[in-house]
């Protein structure tokens, strides 16, 4: 691996988890965000399996969505948090901006963070850990990340997440993190594993195309409701009764 593609991992993943260390964000990082989707759904779904083979199934799927938190640094809770804040209240958009920068949380923030949250614990306790299932969905969610920075319009003039634009990595991400997500939730169930990692990318984009309708684009924060929404409508799907 050259020193460029290195930096650009490590660039990801120091944004997407609490590893890698500080560095300066830059385009090179999205072709990885799939991968560093892998990593953490493998994390979380191996949480979630270890934890049941000591712990009934709420227990378990307690303690893997714990894990996704920690693995996080609880970044994109705080980014759905404050999305919702600045976009589902009526307001102006530069309204919602300066909401969305703020520190603290609204009713909308918190009461859409315990239904996400409450979402994802109920769906994981409903069956069996797949530690396969989590890396697909988790890896669908970061590439659709990545296909929001390179492609939709950025909400500010600058921010954290603007560092990542310029880059031309587009085509890699969709074709790599969907052999990849794709991939993995079929080693799971063949037809219903792809089913959810199609519907993560279509709750990512559901979220992206509400923020771009109400303040003109996505910001870091967008990034991350989106990331949280999309794997919970995934996982709704891998829950359902098929």
């Amino acid at each position: 691996m050259t020193a460029r593609r290195r930096a650009g991992f490590r660039q990801a993943l120091g944004f997407l988890t609490v590893l890698g260390g500080s560095s300066s964000p830059g385009p090179d990082a999205l072709v990885w965000f799939p991968v560093v989707g892998a990593v953490i759904g493998v994390a979380v779904g191996g949480t979630w399996w270890a934890a049941a083979q000591l712990w009934p199934r709420p227990i378990a799927a307690a303690l893997a969505v714990a894990a996704d938190l920690v693995c996080t640094g609880m970044l994109h809770l705080d980014g759905l948090c404050d999305t919702a804040d600045g976009l589902l209240p009526p307001m102006s958009p530069e309204r919602r901006l300066a909401v969305m920068r703020a520190p603290d949380v609204g009713a909308f923030g918190v009461g859409v963070a315990a239904l996400v949250l409450l979402l994802r614990w109920v769906t994981l306790a409903a069956r069996a850990p797949s530690v396969l299932m989590v890396a697909g969905v988790w890896v669908a969610s970061r590439t659709a990340m990545a296909v929001v920075v390179a492609s939709v319009p950025y909400a500010r003039a600058e921010g954290l997440a603007s560092a990542f634009r310029g880059g031309r990595s587009t085509p890699a991400v969709i074709v790599g993190g969907s052999v990849l997500g794709l991939g993995l939730a079929a080693g799971w169930r063949p037809l219903v594993g792809p089913g959810a990692v199609l519907a993560t990318a279509s709750g990512a984009a559901a979220v992206v195309a509400f923020a771009r309708h109400r303040v003109g684009g996505f910001t870091g924060d967008v990034l991350g409701a989106a990331g949280m929404v999309g794997e919970t409508v995934g996982l709704l799907v891998a829950a359902a009764r098929w």
